[in-house]
């Protein structure tokens, strides 16, 4: 597996400019005022961060995948979903 990415939110959510579950995602998460960092992991620089992504789901780049600051992820969670485990983690 690859080295889990260093984060300093309780949420780090790996996505593409072109994936409507990532738009779905990430805009759910703004409405609700959720602290958040956003990872493009198809921006130049980010091959770790997609390399890390493919290694959680099993050799494929599923997005969003979401990294939580305890070190668990969840691919593809819904808003509420993510919403209860930054609740957990605060």
């Amino acid at each position: 597996m690859a080295a889990t990415p260093e984060t300093t939110s309780p949420v780090t959510v790996f996505a593409t400019s072109w994936c409507p579950f990532c738009t779905r995602l990430l805009a759910d998460l703004r409405s609700a005022d959720a602290p958040h960092e956003i990872v493009d992991v198809e921006a130049p620089g980010n091959e770790d961060a997609s390399a890390w992504v493919e290694s959680v789901n099993n050799g494929n780049r599923v997005v969003p995948t979401v990294l939580y600051s305890d070190g668990t992820h969840a691919t593809n969670p819904p808003a509420g979903e993510v919403l209860a485990k930054i609740a957990e983690l605060n």
